[in-house]
């Protein structure tokens, strides 16, 4: 049985030409990119080279791209990175829907006396402007809220939520793992001040990132040891890291309007498919406002974890929301923010398609998820009436 891999917002697949273009660099072309010898400056040239593919790629300049060791890393260089100068005991606001990654940068910030708001989101997962409008004070604040949402999909107004936070003097930043690479980025036209990003979300290799920073936006290094990046990241550069997600970047970009229409379709013709053919399912997120290959959906009197080992076992990889929650007993933060009840949280799945899926693809779990639904809530009524008699 041929495996079907449906979990691309988790990671996807390196492309080859990611691969090939790699290889150099880890065999011949090893050299430090710092060392002035003739070996070192061709690396030097190749990591240059990277850097202003990767900045043309997202509306920047070269010397506003910091590269990273993934998401992760990139957002608290931004949320820390950021709060120094007149900013140094700024007001932190965010998203009750973030990644980890922002909230758990957020719990920190609170912990060493920062001011700290998260605003709340509307059923779809959008941030409204009388909602950040609220938050902002007057004081000197940092805001991030994400693009698109890694679990349910939706896409914020980024650039109107960063104009309001500048017209209250702030600085904006947006965690945008989820639309690099998927839909248009361009940072001069989001009007942000720093943006995030990660190669393994677009078909590159894992482990490394990028944060965008505007040039005037003062950035505390949170690794020192080295003029690396401009002084704001210190360590020899991952160039074969770097140099893959340049190539997986350019590559994205290059066809994304195809393949932002090809997915949006096969998304559409999934989630059509399973409201139309299971009964108590519901989608979760934005219908319209959303990432073009996320379809999450939450189902009535079941568990999401039931559902995701049923379609593991007849082949098919799916996920119930955020890898980095992978395993947590908890349920979905960001469910539970649209003002569902943890059941709903508990009963969600998450398919998110890649560029080398199709419609094959989306007909073999239309064909397979209902009836598993069905089993699964049979299974479940005849324990609750086993339960029943029992006590």
């Amino acid at each position: 049985m041929e495996r079907l891999y449906l979990d691309n917002a988790a990671t996807t697949a390196m492309r080859p030409e990611v691969l090939e273009g790699i290889l150099p660099f880890l065999t011949t072309s090893y050299a430090n990119p710092s060392s002035i010898h003739s070996s070192g400056q061709r690396v030097q040239r190749a990591l240059s080279g990277a850097r202003k593919r990767t900045a043309e790629a997202v509306g920047a300049r070269p010397d506003e791209i910091v590269f990273t060791s993934g998401g992760s890393e990139a957002d608290s260089l931004a949320i820390f990175g950021s709060m120094t100068g007149s900013f140094a005991r700024a007001h932190f606001i965010t998203s009750a829907i973030e990644h980890h990654a922002v909230l758990h940068a957020a719990d920190a910030l609170r912990a060493r006396g920062h001011k700290v708001t998260v605003v709340p989101v509307d059923r779809d997962g959008l941030v409204s402007e009388d909602a950040l409008k609220a938050a902002l004070d007057g004081s000197p604040s940092v805001v991030s809220i994400m693009h698109g949402n890694n679990e349910i999909g939706t896409i914020q107004d980024i650039a109107r939520l960063a104009a309001l936070t500048h017209d209250y003097g702030g600085i904006f930043h947006t965690d945008a793992v989820q639309t690099v690479g998927h839909v248009p980025v361009d940072v001069r036209a989001l009007g942000i001040d720093a943006l995030s990003f990660s190669a393994h979300k677009f078909e590159g290799p894992k482990g490394v990132g990028a944060l965008f920073v505007r040039k005037d936006v003062p950035l505390t290094p949170l690794i020192v040891g080295g003029g690396q990046e401009g002084g704001r990241r210190a360590g020899t550069e991952n160039v074969p890291g770097i140099v893959g997600l340049s190539i997986a970047l350019s590559l994205a970009v290059g066809d994304l309007q195809d393949t932002q229409s090809r997915v949006t379709a096969l998304r559409e013709s999934l989630m059509n498919g399973i409201l139309a053919s299971i009964p108590e399912s519901e989608l979760n997120g934005s219908r319209t406002s959303r990432l073009p290959n996320n379809v999450n959906v939450r189902f009535a009197q079941i568990e999401g974890d039931t559902i995701v080992v049923g379609l593991d076992l007849a082949g098919i990889e799916i996920s119930t929301g955020s890898a980095c929650s992978s395993g947590s007993l908890d349920p979905s933060h960001v469910i539970q923010a649209l003002g569902l009840e943890p059941a709903a949280a508990r009963g969600s799945i998450r398919i998110s398609l890649g560029r080398a899926n199709t419609q094959a693809d989306v007909d073999r779990v239309l064909l397979v998820l209902p009836p598993l639904v069905g089993r699964l809530r049979g299974l479940a009524g005849a324990l609750t009436v086993e339960g029943a008699r029992g006590s």
